[in-house]
Formats: C-alpha cells, structure tokens, sequence
C-alpha cells in the first residue's frame, strides 16, 4: 500500500507519527501509526504534514519525500541508526544520503527527528509514496488514494 505523506502528520509535544482519519467539529482525528489508537486533535494543536516539511541543502530546500528516498537508497539493505545514535554516525548517514544538506541549518537534532520518522514509516507504513498527481485525481474522483 502506498504512503500518501500529504496525510500523514507530526504533531507537536506528540511522540510518533499520526494519520489524518477525518475533520472533527473543532479540528481533526488522527490515528497514531504505531499504536493505532485515535485521538482528536483541536486547532490549537501545531499539525503538520510530512509533505510540507524540507531540509535545508545548498541549493534550497529538499522535501522530506526526496530525502527519505536518499535515506533508503544509501542503506540498500541495512537497518537505519536510531535517533539515539552517535551524531557522527547520523551526520555521516545524511553526509552520504544528501550530500550538499546545509550544515549550518540542518543540526542534529533535525536529523534525529527524521530518522525517527524515516524508522516509523518503515515499520508502520511504506516507503513506496502516492506521486502529487495520483493523490490529486484520487480526490477529484473521491477516493483514498491510498487504496487507489
């Protein structure tokens, strides 16, 4: 099944990923991707889409799809570090995946966060991602276009 990261989301001060389930009266429900419990979460929450969040590089911005793609190809077949690992081990991981990442504005902690979310897409989700135009025709028709 395909990951659509347009509906998959961080939420601030929460542990893990969320998927968006549907629009509640005063915000939204999601559903925790590991624990698979729902929770409502109202518009003071600070929500995100993985869609919408991108590293710095030399040349700009690089979107998290495109990263986590560089992360999985740089391991082939290996195991991601944990967000515990050295940040020697971490940077030296981002060093190979995305090689121009902006050093000044791209620091550990960041770095620890997306592995945190690159491991939890790969045990909870899927690394094979909706492209933008299947997502879009999938709503224009009114379908989840995770099961497109």
């Amino acid at each position: 099944m395909k990951t659509d990261l347009s509906k998959i989301l961080t939420v601030a001060g929460q542990h893990g990923l969320f998927e968006y389930v549907a629009q509640a009266r005063n915000g939204i429900i999601a559903e925790s991707l590991a624990t698979k419990k729902r929770t409502a979460l109202d518009a003071h929450s600070r929500v995100n889409t993985l869609a919408d969040i991108a590293i710095y590089t030399s040349e700009g911005e690089c979107k998290l799809k495109e990263v986590f793609l560089a992360l999985k190809e740089a391991l082939g077949e290996e195991q991601a570090p944990t967000s515990k690992s050295s940040p020697e081990v971490l940077k030296a991981l981002f060093a190979k995946a995305i090689p121009d990442y902006d050093e000044d504005r791209f620091y550990v902690s960041h770095m620890k966060k997306v592995i945190d979310w690159y491991n939890e897409l790969v045990q909870f989700a899927s690394l094979d991602f909706v492209e933008e135009e299947e997502a879009e025709a999938a709503e224009e028709d009114g379908e989840d276009p995770e099961n497109a």
